[in-house]
């Protein structure tokens, strides 16, 4: 996935909600925080495809108020780290918590 692919997608996923609407309840975060959450995502996996190193598919990518959780099982400590050095170097993420399990 290259840079023009990332923005296509964040901007799909934009007009989406933006058409739908988007129901927000106590405790929950604010339309424009889902949206920003939501194209943290899609840069993190983005960057993952973009990374022969990690499996894109073997790792999860959930964010909540700039906090990144990656979980998922990665063949090696090096592709757990890479995948959470690759989170960090997004724009807007706060946090990263790595529960990434490396298999035996």
């Amino acid at each position: 996935m290259n840079f023009r692919t990332s923005i296509v997608a964040i901007a799909s996923t934009l007009a989406l909600l933006t058409a739908t609407g988007c129901a927000v309840t106590r405790g929950q975060e604010s339309v424009g925080a889902y949206v920003d959450d939501t194209a943290i995502t899609t840069a993190v996996k983005g960057r993952f495809l973009d990374n022969p190193d990690v499996d894109f598919n073997s790792i999860s990518v959930e964010t909540m108020k700039g906090t990144v959780m990656l979980s998922g099982f990665a063949k090696n400590s090096t592709e757990r780290s890479t995948a959470e050095t690759l989170a960090w170097k997004v724009a807007g993420v706060k946090q990263v918590k790595n529960e990434i399990a490396v298999r035996p």
